[in-house]
């Protein structure tokens, strides 16, 4: 990924760029459209107001209401002609020129009219932020009601249940492990720029742009483990993925004799299961890739290719690592060895995203030439289908657990869900404006969270699973 030094300002280039729109539709003093050289992290501008009167409900919004709270009828320009000027000035950041504009050949045709998620509420009563334009994994769901998400220089929970907000780090001083394990250190980070997070399993890890590494056990006060993951200048963490090990057998060399009252005999083996570690994979901009033992809070396994490591998602089996990061061509390793299995060729620019279905059969990967590519581990010859976004990179892709719906999101404004069993070609748009700071479906495929970075309308968006009850019909 690009490496920029400077304020936070320097993190986000010609990708948030746009020429004035009828003098930038002035809201209440300020904006909905931002220039590039007007980006900060300045926590005084932004209104931490936690009145509910702000947010947006599903009544609200069926009744017209804008689900962002934009009030269009004040405005001397229509929602439409907005948009259009949206989607004709957007800038999307290229590192090869022109990649977008090649990669829309081979690009499956949705049907855009379905609805899978129905909008459910709007808090701008909760801010998301970014810190470095290309990465957005900054929000997660544990539940369908709990959300973990960045908010400047804190790591903020979410209970869209109560509408309720509560700090669960703060990064903006000195944060140093509470607990003394082998390898952590014990003096800790002070001033941590998070650029990426993950939230699973009772488990918070937050990556920074110095290579920094924190972890926290939410069922625990304070910081378990804190961890530099290299001194080198381009050190920035790019993603992490949280995961438990495999479950395995093991088999006990002794038996139960069971004799029952009409003398027959059984033979009972005994057997242990033991459930599997939490581990953490980051992915780093010095090209490695770094496996951490939560169990025994260590470095497992390191790593290293030839470009700068974007994003890794581990295949369902615990067996295949997928990798992309600066070159059009990602791979698929070898978890264990690190061993390169096949190449995965066909996109056009560098890569920041990766899911596997759950099926663990196929999976996805979203680049900067604006598209997703799904590929089919029985052909890896080349991608099976390839969705193209409508504004720029696909940033963030997150499958449904339940391996029926994907969603990827674009840098700004677009959130497509894709229905998998109809081969990606029924799809939801979402449609908004703002930068995203990250997408989530719950664990139980219950919500989908969008992250939306913006001045004003920064807030967290929330949508509900649609569920056909067809079974009711026979009642009436």
């Amino acid at each position: 990924m690009s490496h920029r030094h400077g304020v936070d300002a320097e993190y986000f280039a010609d990708e948030y760029e746009m020429d004035d729109v009828e003098d930038d539709i002035e809201i209440d003093g300020e904006s909905i459209n931002r220039e590039a050289g007007d980006v900060d992290s300045d926590v005084d501008e932004y209104d931490y107001s936690s009145s509910k009167a702000v947010d947006t409900t599903a009544a609200q919004a069926r009744r017209g209401q804008d689900i962002q709270g934009i009030p269009w009828d004040s405005l001397s320009i229509t929602r439409e002609r907005y948009r259009q000027t949206r989607l004709e000035q957007y800038k999307n950041y290229e590192n090869i020129s022109h990649s977008g504009d090649r990669s829309g050949k081979d690009c499956k045709s949705t049907d855009k009219g379905y609805s899978f998620y129905e909008f459910r509420r709007n808090s701008r009563s909760v801010k998301s932020t970014i810190l470095h334009f290309q990465l957005r994994n900054l929000v997660w769901a544990t539940s369908k009601h709990d959300v973990y998400l960045m908010s400047q220089f804190s790591v903020t929970h979410w209970s869209s249940l109560t509408c309720t907000r509560s700090e669960v780090l703060n990064v903006s001083g000195h944060v140093a492990p509470s607990e003394k394990h082998p390898g952590s250190l014990l003096e800790g980070f002070t001033h941590t720029q998070v650029s990426t997070l993950a939230v699973k399993d009772n488990l918070l890890v937050a990556g920074g742009f110095q290579g920094e590494l924190i972890c926290k056990h939410l069922d625990r006060p304070g910081v378990s483990f804190c961890s530099r993951t290299t001194y080198d200048d381009n050190a920035i963490t790019n993603a992490i993925e949280i995961y438990a090990s495999p479950r395995y057998l093991v088999f006990l060399n002794c038996f139960i004799i069971l004799i029952t009252d009409i003398g027959a005999v059984f033979l009972i083996y005994l057997f242990l299961v033991f459930s599997g570690a939490i581990h953490f994979t980051a992915s780093n901009n010095d090209c490695g890739i770094r496996n951490f033992d939560m169990e025994k809070f260590q470095l497992s396994k390191y790593f290293r290719f030839p470009w700068p490591v974007n994003h890794t998602s581990l295949s369902p089996d615990g067996k295949l690592l997928l990798i992309v990061g600066d070159n059009p061509d990602s791979m698929l390793v070898d978890s264990q060895n690190g061993k390169n299995i096949a190449p995965l060729s066909g996109h056009l620019d560098f890569s920041f995203a990766s899911s596997w279905n759950p099926d663990g059969v196929t999976f996805a990967t979203g680049n900067q030439d604006k598209t997703c590519r799904i590929w089919d581990m029985r052909n890896l010859s080349k991608s099976v289908a390839v969705l193209k976004g409508n504004l720029g990179a696909i940033r963030s892709i997150r499958y449904s657990s339940d391996g029926k719906y994907m969603a990827i999101a674009e840098p700004a404004d677009f959130v497509h869900v894709y229905d998998v069993n109809s081969g990606y070609e029924k799809e939801q748009e979402i449609d908004f404006f703002g930068e995203i700071s990250g997408i989530s479906f719950s664990p139980d495929t219950e919500s989908l969270f969008i992250g939306v970075w913006d001045r004003t309308y920064g807030s967290l968006l929330e949508y509900g699973r649609r569920h056909n009850y067809s079974y009711l019909d026979s009642m009436f």
